[in-house]
């Protein structure tokens, strides 16, 4: 386990946290500008949980080992990680309900008031798809089908990192 601790306090590690989830904001931003898929609300709000873990990374990489750097990054990876994989099962259900008043998808997302980005940033927060809508499948399985699975891995490497950290703290 203390290769686990090793790995949250490495400069490698949350850059590889940043990268990847920069890697999968470009993805989007493919899917949505080469290729015409048009993100719903709930995208924007796994795009911005994505974000969330791209600010984690960053923020973790600036100092691993600092313990305020470190506990706001791993804050930000694990409020984001388990939110997009919320919203992502909550998005494949509004897939698969066969009951067409069991959820309703917004056009305009629901950021505070203070921090308006879909305003902002328009061509990146603005949900201009429909959520039931299933525009692309890879293996089966529909964007947000990935993208828990994406999330997951994420909530699962940040639940073993956090718990060894812990474990390791304790002795």
């Amino acid at each position: 386990m203390n290769w686990l601790n090793a790995l949250s306090s490495s400069k490698k590690a949350w850059a590889l946290l940043a990268l990847s989830a920069a890697l999968f904001e470009i993805t989007a931003l493919y899917f949505q500008y080469a290729m015409g898929l048009e993100p719903c609300i709930m995208c924007i709000y796994q795009r911005t949980a994505m974000l969330g873990l791209l600010a984690a990374g960053i923020i973790g990489f600036l100092a691993p080992s600092h313990w305020l750097y470190k506990s706001v990054g791993f804050a930000a990876w694990g409020v984001s990680s388990i939110w997009g994989w919320l919203i992502a099962r909550e998005h494949i259900n509004m897939q698969t309900t066969t009951d067409p008043f069991a959820f309703t998808c917004d056009i305009v997302p629901n950021f505070p008031s203070f921090m308006p980005l879909h305003e902002w940033f328009p061509a990146f927060f603005a949900a201009t798809g429909d959520c039931g809508n299933i525009d692309w499948s890879f293996i089966g399985l529909s964007m947000p089908g990935w993208m828990e699975i994406i999330f997951g891995f994420y909530s699962l490497s940040f639940i073993i990192v956090l718990a060894s950290t812990l474990l390791v703290k304790s002795k």
